[in-house]
């Protein structure tokens, strides 16, 4: 459900979305139905699974990361890095990344060049 998350600029109404349909999926793993009334936080600990949006969240992490510890003349750091003339979408990935992520989880781009101090930073917030 979550190929290639890590590249999706996501606004709030598609993570509802995600979260919505993996309950559904929790959901019938478990055996449950809506109408029972058991917390979605109770059904995932049951199968030791993390809420979608903080999975999507880390994703993205590891990428930005990834693309950080790349070297400056690498194609896909350019790509990373490149403005695209005309009507721009309303939010890229870059912003939803710097604004949303680093900002919740305090982290900065010094972080990123440490891979273990970051894998373990971007695991620990739950």
């Amino acid at each position: 459900m979550l190929h290639g998350s890590e590249t999706w600029p996501v606004r709030k109404e598609n993570v509802v979305a995600l979260q919505r349909a993996e309950m559904r999926m929790v959901r019938w793993m478990c055996g449950t139905k809506l109408k029972d009334r058991l917390p979605s936080k109770e059904l995932r600990e049951r199968l030791g699974i993390d809420d979608i949006a903080l999975v999507l969240q880390q994703n993205r992490m590891r990428w930005y990361g990834h693309m950080l510890r790349k070297e400056d003349n690498d194609w896909v750091k350019k790509c990373m890095e490149y403005e695209v003339e005309g009507p721009r979408p309303k939010r890229t990935w870059r912003e939803v990344v710097k604004e949303e992520d680093c900002q919740a989880r305090k982290l900065n781009t010094e972080d990123a060049m440490d891979r273990s101090k970051w894998r373990k930073l971007i695991k620990d917030v739950r």
